[in-house]
C-alpha cells in the first residue's frame, strides 16, 4: 500500500486520445499513477483543480486554450503542481514560452519511456528537467543575449540579500534543495523559503529562469 500511495499522481494533457493512451501506457507503473486526462487546455485547467495531481504532463499545440496558456493558468494558483511539457514543437520560441509560463520541464515526444518517467519524477521533486536539445538551446539563447538583458538581470539580482544570492547561485549550478541545505548549512525548509523569495524578487516562476537570470547577470562567476 505504501508504494501505491507514494506513486507520483499525473494528469496527462493532449488533444490526441491515442497520444494520451500511449503516454499512460509508457509511464504508469510502480513510480507513476495516471489520475486523469484532458483533451485541451481549458479542460486541463479544470481537471488540475479537481484532481490536484502531483505533476501535469502538458502538450503545447492544442485547439482553443493551448498548452502555454493552460500552463500559465495552472501555475498561477496556490499550491499548483509542476508542469512537464511533452511536445513535438522543437523550437527556441516554444521552449522559452513554455518556461516563461511556469513549466518546470521540457521534453520531446520521441523521448524514451525511462527518460519520461525520470522527468516526471524530477519535476515532482521540484527539480528542473530538460531534454539535451532544450538545454543546448537555453545555453545558445543565454550566450546570444545582448548587454541590455545582462543589465536587466543585474538590476534584478541586486534586489537579493547575500543569503538569497548564495542560494540563487546554488540553484543555477543545479543543486537540489537538500544539497543546497548541506552546502550552506541551512535547513531544507529554510532553503525552500529562500528560493520562494528569490523567485519573487527575480520574477522567475521556476528554477530554470532563476538560473538563467543568475547566468545573465554573471552572478555565478563571482
Amino acid at each position: 500500500m505504501d508504494g501505491v500511495r507514494n506513486r507520483v499522481r499525473v494528469l496527462i494533457v493532449d488533444d490526441d486520445p491515442m497520444v494520451r493512451r500511449g503516454v499512460r501506457l509508457l509511464v504508469e507503473g510502480e513510480a507513476v499513477e495516471v489520475v486523469g486526462e484532458a483533451g485541451d487546455g481549458e479542460e486541463a485547467v479544470r481537471r488540475a483543480a479537481e484532481l490536484a495531481p502531483d505533476v501535469v504532463v502538458m502538450d503545447l499545440r492544442m485547439p482553443g486554450t493551448d498548452g502555454v496558456a493552460a500552463t500559465e493558468r495552472i501555475r498561477s494558483r496556490p499550491g499548483a503542481p509542476p508542469v512537464l511539457v511533452l511536445t513535438t514543437l522543437d523550437s527556441d520560441r516554444s521552449l522559452v514560452r513554455a518556461l516563461r509560463a511556469g513549466a518546470s520541464g521540457f521534453l520531446l515526444k520521441d523521448a524514451p519511456p525511462d527518460e519520461l518517467v525520470d522527468a516526471i519524477t524530477a519535476v515532482h521533486e521540484r527539480r528542473t528537467s530538460l531534454s539535451d536539445a532544450a538545454a543546448r538551446r537555453l545555453v545558445r539563447i543565454a550566450v546570444g543575449e545582448d548587454d541590455g538583458r545582462r543589465r536587466a538581470a543585474r538590476e534584478r539580482v541586486a534586489l537579493l540579500s547575500d543569503r538569497e544570492r548564495e542560494v540563487a547561485v546554488a540553484v543555477s549550478r543545479g543543486l537540489s534543495n537538500t544539497e543546497i541545505a548541506e552546502a550552506l548549512f541551512m535547513s531544507v525548509s529554510n532553503v525552500k523559503a529562500v528560493i520562494g523569495r528569490v523567485m519573487s524578487k527575480l520574477d522567475a516562476p521556476n528554477r530554470v529562469l532563476v538560473a538563467n537570470t543568475v547566468r545573465d547577470a554573471r552572478l555565478d562567476e563571482g
